[in-house]
């Protein structure tokens, strides 16, 4: 920003002060509590601070500002809901939030009872900060933004108050929020002043955090769900982010193309609608380098933003550039850069009319767009008022109808299913999302023929998420157009995956139906608890081993020091993988309830089919270098089910020796440089090189490392590799394996985050308790192994293999013919030991629950 609008800015800042001050004495400014102006060089507000503040300016506020606690983070602090509005409608905030919902689900309301509500109700905005902790422009800039709202007597304020009620997530990551200061104020002063947190920036899923919005792994996104998508169901969302340093100062709604279908078009026009006034609103104030319509498609993962739209909630992103941390950057001229979706060139185009020219970069900045993009969209909607209640009525009604209209009219899930206990879970991911489910209570049979059981649960598209459920429970097909492929044909990837279809990740058979279901239907009103049975008088017990939860039931008996043996053969009516215990009936009651897993009596000793099971000792590799997401969400995976297991770091297994302390190591998804430590091509402008972290954070194992890791498995050890770390072994152990999309061009080969068929080999101890046939998530340049032929042909075994044709379910596939029929995942023995390189990714973000147990029986033998 130049000298110019910086002194403007300020000005109107100190006149501000001067006003509120004289009129609202008693409301303490942020710079007055905190010591300092929000984003000043080099400063930074931590978070137990920035809460007090909040539950100051509750007491001040008169009535204006309520603090919410929903509950405390996953490492215990409190996640906030700060709501702003009118006293008056703080005074009966219920019933304005009953309203809110009536107009959002309108089903069986009539357009004068609409009218009604419309007149009754307020426009509702919700807008959450810095979900990702180092983007800290969002959290930094809130307190100022909250304390305006409530202190401001102007006539733009009493309008937001008056008509708005403002729902402010002033923080969506506050652990990481924590960890960021103190690396800051760590390094303050020092050559690494304003570099990256050297490991993830939340306990489990760094900066994947914003990926979890349709699975809702996290307690923080099981917080935002609460307020999103069922108790408000706001009008608006935004989502302040951070992006790169070196192009547009700040991005702001609509998306770039492509968009995905199934949205109300309404809420595609709110964006732009939103987007343009925000963007006025900055231009407005002498800001420059503001930017629509570019970069940020459309069609992005399933995170909270992109998600919004198919709850008929206008979702939006802003995108500030970023500095360091809260240190200014200096950018020349000529190194800010276009070279994006919608921006070919750092030039001025309708979209960026007033380029920013470069110069010093501060949190401040940051800061300033932020605000002026927050105030906008929260006076967009209370000039707006009736239309933006409006548009919920229609928005709602209108995919109502496409719904009961269009085909397929339902999705069935059937409770026969491969492990009901997870097909159960997917109906709670559906209720969390503010899906309507029911249940039927009778048997019933379709006009096409097929019967289904009682018990079957029917969610019906005709209802006001009818494009979420599509994504969710049905195939899905990324475009393949002129707007994902550049000029020369070479495909573009998508941000992220190109499909989130929960029931593909999960594994859960769903069956589209083209009629609507005529049967005796209850609705589920509450989360699905199935409680397991234990029949009382046997001795013995088996469990069904095609359910994920019997593994951590038998983790359980573990810990209890139950001893437990594993079916190897076909025994009466049990299968290769099952589980059975010897004990009494009392001492697994307890497991069951918590479980769900029934356990089901046997009439005799099965001998020598089922042998003792060994709960394998687990290392996982942990590494610095920003962290590795995928480490992270395994963790957190093995806590869900029970397994024990150690971190660790670069030092343990240099030192060697580690087959006295583990049997099992796992390398989760990662290169092989960033698992050595060789030195890497920067990958770009926002990948920090390794030199910008201290040399204690400098991860890699080196050649010790691998030395180690080999010894590990040919003295008994089994390695497992997840993705890209399959390559490791391969590169540095010498396994006789190549990776056979290595090297394609993108027009040879392109799958980006698809969903694939894969057959298992089900006899295989690696393979119990999965289906014949099933789906694996595949991720852009996850290796294909293709054995090579050698003496020792007879050490490798495939897993997993892709289907011979039609591989794709979900997704996008160019080129299936390179990895038809190819192994995805091999066993390979070395020495006395072996390793397991499991190609796709089969835990990933812990939402591919149909491929978990590929990661669980190689924990176990």
């Amino acid at each position: 920003m130049g000298s110019l609008a910086r002194g403007l800015c300020a000005v109107a800042a100190l006149a501000l002060l001067e006003v509120a001050g004289a009129q609202t004495p008693a409301i303490t400014p942020p710079e007055k509590f905190f010591g300092f102006q929000l984003g000043s060089d080099r400063k930074i507000a931590r978070w137990d601070r920035i809460v007090e503040y909040y539950r100051l300016l509750e007491r001040e506020s008169a009535g204006k500002l309520k603090v919410v606690e929903m509950g405390p983070t996953t490492e215990g602090r409190p996640f906030l809901l700060v709501i702003i509005t009118a006293p008056e409608n703080m005074a009966r905030l219920e019933r304005l939030r009953q309203v809110n919902l009536r107009l959002s689900d309108p089903r069986g309301l009539s357009e004068e009872e609409a009218a009604r509500l419309v007149a009754e109700g307020r426009a509702v905005v919700c807008q959450s900060m810095s979900l990702h902790a180092t983007e800290i422009g969002g959290t930094q800039m809130a307190p100022e933004l909250a304390w305006e709202l409530v202190s401001r007597t102007d006539a733009d304020t009493r309008r937001i108050l008056d008509n708005v009620i403002f729902l402010l997530i002033p923080c969506f990551n506050p652990d990481g929020a924590v960890m960021v200061a103190d690396w800051y104020e760590k390094t303050l002063g020092t050559e690494y002043e304003g570099s990256n947190l050297p490991w993830l920036y939340h306990k489990y899923a760094g900066h994947d955090n914003n990926r979890d919005a349709f699975q809702l792994n996290l307690v923080e996104s099981r917080y935002a769900a609460r307020i999103l998508f069922r108790e408000w169901i706001p009008q608006a969302y935004v989502d302040h982010h951070h992006m790169g340093s070196y192009g547009p100062r700040l991005y702001v709604p609509p998306y770039a193309e492509p968009i995905r279908p199934h949205a109300d078009p309404l809420v595609w026009r709110e964006m732009a609608w939103y987007g343009a006034h925000i963007a006025y609103k900055e231009e407005e104030a002498g800001l420059s380098g503001i930017i629509n319509a570019a970069q940020f498609s459309g069609w992005g993962h399933f995170g909270f933003h992109w998600i919004t739209p198919f709850h008929n909630i206008a979702g939006m992103l802003t995108e500030s550039a970023s500095a360091r941390i809260a240190s200014p950057i200096y950018i020349h001229p000529d190194q800010l850069r276009g070279d994006a979706r919608g921006l070919p060139a750092y030039a001025p185009q309708t979209t960026f009319p007033n380029p920013w020219p470069g110069g010093w970069w501060r949190l401040r900045d940051i800061i300033e767009r932020q605000k002026v993009s927050a105030w906008a969209v929260l006076d967009l909607a209370a000039r707006n008022r009736e239309t933006v209640l409006w548009n919920a009525f229609y928005k709602a009604k209108r995919q109502t109808e496409r719904g009961a209209q269009g085909t397929p009219k339902a999705y069935l899930i059937p409770p026969t299913q491969h492990d009901p206990l997870t097909a159960a879970k997917m109906v709670n991911n559906l209720l969390a999302q503010g899906v309507e489910v029911h249940r039927a209570r009778a048997p019933f049979t379709l006009s096409s023929g097929m019967s289904y059981p009682a018990g079957t649960f029917v969610v019906s598209l005709a209802q006001p998420k009818m494009g979420l459920i599509r994504y969710l429970l049905g195939r899905t097909f990324y475009p393949d157009n002129e707007w994902t492929r550049a000029r020369d044909g070479t495909p573009m990837r998508p941000y992220d995956l190109a499909t989130d279809t929960m029931f593909e990740f999960m594994g859960v058979r769903v069956d589209p139906s083209d009629e609507p279901v005529r049967a005796d239907l209850e609705k589920v009103t509450a989360e699905l608890t199935p409680e397991g049975r234990v029949p009382a008088g046997a001795a013995l017990y088996a469990l069904d081993g095609r359910l994920n939860d019997s593994f951590r039931a038998v983790n359980l008996l573990l810990d209890r020091g139950i001893a437990v043996r594993r079916f190897h053969r076909p025994w009466k009516d049990r299968r290769p993988g099952d589980f059975m215990v010897a004990a009494p009936a009392e001492s697994l009651i307890e497991i069951a309830r918590r479980t769900g897993v029934d356990f089901i009596p046997l009439s005799a000793d099965p001998g020598e089919q089922a042998r003792p099971l060994q709960r394998l000792r687990i290392g996982m590799y942990q590494r610095y270098w920003g962290g590795n997401m995928d480490e992270g969400w395994t963790r957190l995976l093995l806590e869900q089910f029970g397994f024990p297991y150690k971190s660790v770091m670069d030092a343990e297994i240099k030192k060697g020796g580690l087959r006295q302390n583990y049997d099992v190591f796992i390398l989760p998804d990662d290169s092989t440089a960033r698992i050595t430590g060789e030195r890497r091509e920067r990958e770009s402008q926002s990948a920090p090189p390794e030199e910008e972290y201290p040399p204690e954070y400098r991860s890699g194992i080196g050649d010790e490392g691998v030395k180690a890791l080999r010894e590990f498995v040919e003295q008994g050890g089994r390695l497992v590799t997840f993705g890209d770390a399959s390559m490791f072994p391969i590169e540095k152990l010498g396994l006789r394996l190549r990776n056979v999309v290595a090297g394609k061009s993108p027009r040879e080969f392109w799958c980006p985050g698809s969903t694939l068929r894969v057959r298992f080999d089900v006899a295989h101890p690696l393979g119990y308790g999965m289906p014949e046939e099933g789906l694996a998530l595949y991720l852009a340049g996850n290796p294909v192994f293709e054995i090579l032929p050698s003496a020792f042909n007879d050490r490798y075994e495939t897993i997993v293999r892709y289907a011979d044709r039609d591989l794709l379910a979900s997704g996008w596939l160019i080129g299936e013919q390179t990895i038809a029929g190819k192994p995805a995942m091999i066993c390979a023995r070395m020495g006395k030991g072996e390793v397991v390189l499991i190609g796709f990714r089969a835990q990933h973000r812990a939402q591919t629950h149909g491929t978990f147990k590929l990661v669980f029986n190689a924990l176990f033998r």
